[in-house]
Parts: structure tokens; sequence; C-alpha cells
């Protein structure tokens, strides 16, 4: 089976794609597969260079890669590809759209502010952020791997977070910081892999060199007390359930008085050497080419049923 393996795209998360990419590459089953690396930069140049693959293997992070437009063009050209479908990828890309089904769901996630125009805002601003209360986090709606993003501990440091974050997005999320233990939760087919504890080494909070650099984070199994691990548990399943995520998926939380407050759903999560869902795939003994084989296996029957829904769906 020819697999190509889809990295690059134009977001502000390209470098970490293809760092994703050539791991992905390196890690292939070889006698099951033949790996394409697929290089891309802009959406229109995808159709050409897909033409002769069987699989899309993504390994796209941010935008065009993560919000729904590769995977719709996938379909349109007829090429089964990894993790979840259209309309998940989008819901997820966007932090302010997830967290409001979040909480209509009654999921604990912490509060926030959707800044679209600081200019028109930026009078009510201040007094808005006073009531969600310092710190709190800025950060592009729709850009992840801590890019553009900002702890934010008085009103002197708002406005310069805020323009540095607009120029990564055209919208910027303001979030309540919850004080207490940072955990991520990797999904592997509707099942919750070991959950991992995060202490960044290099910053006070995981930011990008604390994500991508050797020793930039300790990322290590968590025992969790029974109850607490259930509750934790439940969170992350109902939150995948819930914004329609399929095949694999990482929900990241702040894990306060055995609360568990969701951040973020991530359904291409990072595959790189330092990457979480790997660690914790591998402390349930599940290596690297083994997950990669079962993300392919559980990707294409996903594609594969949701054909089977839609020419079986009565007009």
């Amino acid at each position: 089976m020819k697999i190509g393996v889809i990295m690059g795209g134009s977001s502000s998360e390209r470098e970490v794609s293809l760092m994703t990419g050539q791991e992905m590459l390196a890690n292939l089953e070889p006698v099951k597969y033949e790996g394409i690396a697929i290089e891309i930069g802009r959406l229109e140049e995808l159709a050409d260079q897909v033409r002769d693959i069987d699989f899309a293997l993504l390994a796209l992070h941010g935008s065009y890669g993560e919000d729904g437009t590769v995977q719709a063009a996938l379909e349109a050209l007829g090429i089964p590809y990894s993790g979840s479908g259209v309309f998940s990828s989008h819901l997820c890309m966007d932090k302010h759209l997830s967290k409001q089904k979040l909480r209509a769901a009654g999921i604990a996630t912490p509060d926030w502010l959707l800044l679209k125009d600081v200019e028109e805002q930026e009078e009510h601003l201040a007094e808005e952020v006073r009531k969600l209360g310092y710190p709190v986090f800025v950060k592009p709606n729709t850009g992840g791997s801590s890019v553009g993003a900002l702890p934010v501990t008085d009103e002197t440091s708002l406005l310069l977070a805020v323009r540095q974050a607009l120029e990564w997005d055209s919208s910027v999320l303001i979030e309540q910081f919850i004080p207490g233990d940072e955990i991520t939760c990797s999904i592997l087919g509707g099942e919750l892999l070991p959950v991992l504890g995060i202490r960044p080494q290099t910053a006070g909070w995981f930011d990008y060199e604390a994500k991508y650099q050797h020793g930039g984070a300790e990322e290590e199994v968590i025992v969790l007390p029974e109850e607490i691990a259930a509750q934790v548990q439940t969170t992350a399943l109902e939150t995948y359930s819930l914004l329609q995520c399929g095949v694999y998926a990482r929900i990241d939380m702040m894990l306060k008085d055995g609360i568990p407050y969701v951040l973020e759903a991530n359904t291409l999560p990072g595959m790189t050497k330092t990457s979480l869902m790997p660690k914790s795939a591998a402390a349930a003994g599940i290596g690297f080419t083994q997950l990669l084989d079962r993300i392919i296996e559980l990707s294409i029957r996903e594609r594969s049923e949701g054909e089977a829904g839609r020419l079986t769906k009565p007009v």
C-alpha cells in the first residue's frame, strides 16, 4: 500500500509538521507500506501530489491541516486519510466553538473571552479580563503548539500579548488560568491510553520550547487516585465523543481539586520524538510502528464506514 505522508503546509506550525512527517516516514512498517513524503505549501498543490497514493497519513498541524480543509479536499479526491473527519477537525481547531460545546454539555473548561477586533473591544477589554482574574493565557483561537500564546499577569502586558496573538490569527482567546496539574489524555480507537502528567522544565508553562526541545518538559505516566482517575477518563472520552473525534486524538486538561478542566482537543496530535501521544502509547506497550499501523487501519475503517453511511442515507 502506498502511504503518502502529507506534511508542511502554510501554517505557523509548519516546522512541527515537518518533524512529525519525518518521524512517521521513519517508522512506517516497510513490509506493509511504501512511504512517500508529500510536502505541501498551498492547498492547490495537493491534487497533483496525491494522485498515485492509496492512503494519506496526515502529519499536518494548524490551518489547512487540522481545520478540515485538507480532509475535505481528500474526500473530494476519493482518498482515505488518517484521523478525524471534516466536521470534527474544524470544530476542535476552533477553541471558542469547542469550548462552547463543552460548557453546554456540562464539561468543565476554563472561563474565556473571544476577541476579534482589538480596537473596538479595547475600551472594555481590561474590565472583562479583570472579571476572569489574572493570570490569563492569551492565544490564537485556531492556533496550536503554543505558537503566539503568552501568559499574562497584568493589564500592562495584556494588549501587547493580544496584538502578538493577532499576528497569527484573526481572533484571540483570552482564557482563565487554572492552577493545578497539567495532564494529557491520548485516545486511540475510542480507548484511553495511559494519562501523562506534564511538568515544564524550561519555563513556567508548557510553551513551544518545552514541547519540542529535548528535556523541555518532564512527561510521565501519572497515577491518580481511583475516583479522580475515573473522572478524568469519563471527561476525556465524553469530550472525544461530544466533539465527534475519530480514530485518535489528545485531550489536554488541567486538574484542580480533583476536577479535570478541558483546555482543548487535538485531532492531529504531534508525532515527533518528544510528542505526547507516542509516549502515552509506549506506556501501553504500543511502539511507534504499531501505533502508526493501528491509526492507518482504524482510519481506513472509519472512512469506509463513513462512505457506507452516505451511500445508505435515505433521501
